[in-house]
């Protein structure tokens, strides 16, 4: 498998949710073991940076997972689950950075354009929780969560999309200048 492929498959079992009695059967911890192997894959300058926010965001899959925790911090504070979701958050805002610098370096300029667009709207989900709970602007409630689930549908099924293109795959490593670990 490609590694922009595993980081999209792992993406895609993270945002789906297949509930049987409190439990996601599409356990999100297993989705980001697949984020991880492909990042670790991925020809790019801040690999370490994303596999320690993968391992973050994963961790904190890990204890969500669990139906009691989950449970508790939807019903508690709304800031306690927008800062659960910071680590993912940042994962996938230094991701489409990355891929698209690796994209415009090699020419791509439409993917770069693409992923560039992607980080933007990270940003923007990033800002819109604090405006809705800390701000109190409540109009903003369901716009920020369907942006979210929109930024990770549009990377998943960019990730597909640009797989086997060279700037994303491991074959170009040997060629890498100045990405930092390309040789390992």
């Amino acid at each position: 498998m490609k590694p922009l492929q595993s980081v999209a498959m792992g993406l895609l079992i993270i945002l789906l949710v297949a509930p049987v009695r409190g439990h996601d059967l599409l356990a999100d911890p297993v989705g980001w073991v697949l984020v991880l192997l492909g990042v670790r894959d991925l020809p790019v300058a801040r690999r370490l940076p994303l596999l320690a926010l993968g391992s973050v965001a994963g961790a904190v899959s890990v204890a969500v997972w669990f139906p009691e925790v989950a449970t508790r911090l939807a019903e508690g504070d709304p800031a306690l689950l927008w800062s659960a979701n910071l680590p993912q958050l940042a994962l996938v805002l230094l991701l489409c950075h990355e891929l698209a610098e690796r994209a415009r370096a090699a020419g791509d300029t439409r993917a770069s354009a693409w992923l560039r667009t992607l980080r933007l709207l990270a940003v923007v989900v990033a800002v819109l929780p604090p405006l809705v709970f800390g701000a109190g602007v409540a109009a903003l409630e369901v716009p920020a969560y369907v942006t979210a689930q929109l930024l990770l549908l549009v990377l998943v099924w960019l990730g597909f999309r640009y797989a086997a293109r060279p700037w994303a795959t491991r074959e170009q490593l040997s060629g890498a200048a100045g990405i930092p670990g390309a040789a390992s």
